[in-house]
């Protein structure tokens, strides 16, 4: 049987030395290749520390975080990242927002001079893939919050990641915009298959884009419980209205509320 791709073992995390704030204790998560997961819990939980510590930004005070069976060690190039807000250089033209990380990651900056064409294609078709076909010349101030959030998904998309990490990435848009980029990141995953860990506070967002939803406790935190969404894909905003879908969402609601108030609670 083969291992997990991300493995987190028993990890703690501790912020300010060793009277600081612990973020993290005892807390235990595997991603098999290819699952899209999506982490909830109570604000202040801990879900974005161990999104940083799976992708090497950070480093474990203790335990073990393993990513394609290598212990992580630093931050890893196979990692493309999206947040809250899109942080794209105002400088720059979108197309060239979502190629910066091919300037970066070594396998790619080797390449990108002889290849830029074929580099470029390639984010252009990232760009139609997300409904961005014809703005690759524009300026980021020139675009809604809401391209400007696809133009950031491009370009951590664009390196091919094998993992892709997603810190709310949709949270500051308003909800009719979020919920067509819900769309729009199905599409992608389901066309690339990366391995995804999505941190939200939205519910239903979770429960649209993941295969399975984890909980985690209230600080210092701990995987708690999990959901695994047996919903076909694609999924539709239609669906968010079935039974089904309401149900696992009221269910993760009921551990959330447990989780802030110091309870335990059984499902």
């Amino acid at each position: 049987m083969s291992r997990p791709y991300v493995e987190i073992d028993n990890v703690a995390m501790r912020y300010g030395g060793v009277s600081g704030t612990l973020a993290l204790q005892n807390c235990s998560m595997n991603v098999e290749q290819g699952e899209f997961i999506a982490v909830v819990g109570p604000s202040g939980c801990g879900k974005s520390t161990l999104m940083r510590l799976a992708s090497g930004l950070w480093p474990a005070t203790e335990g073990n975080v393993i990513v394609a069976g290598t212990e992580v060690d630093g931050p890893l190039p196979i990692v493309g990242m999206a947040f809250q807000n899109p942080t794209l250089l105002p400088w720059r033209r979108i197309l060239s927002n979502v190629m910066l990380p091919l300037e970066v990651v070594p396998e790619h900056r080797k390449r990108l001079r002889k290849e830029r064409p074929q580099y470029e294609a390639k984010a252009r078709e990232l760009l139609r893939l997300v409904g961005l076909e014809g703005f690759d010349a524009k300026f980021p101030y020139q675009l809604s919050g809401g391209m400007q959030q696809r133009s950031s998904l491009c370009r951590a998309l664009v390196h091919d990641p094998a993992l892709l990490m997603l810190d709310e990435p949709f949270s500051a848009l308003d909800v009719f915009t979020r919920e067509e980029l819900w769309a729009v990141m199905q599409q992608v995953w389901m066309a690339r298959k990366p391995t995804v860990i999505l941190v939200t506070h939205d519910l239903r967002e979770a429960v649209y884009l993941a295969d399975r939803v984890l909980v985690m406790s209230a600080r210092p935190g701990r995987i708690i419980a999990e959901r695994r969404v047996d919903l076909p894909r694609p999924r539709t905003l239609d669906d968010t209205y079935s039974p089904e879908f309401q149900a696992l969402t009221h269910d993760l609601r009921r551990y959330i509320a447990a989780a802030r108030s110091g309870e335990e609670v059984v499902l």
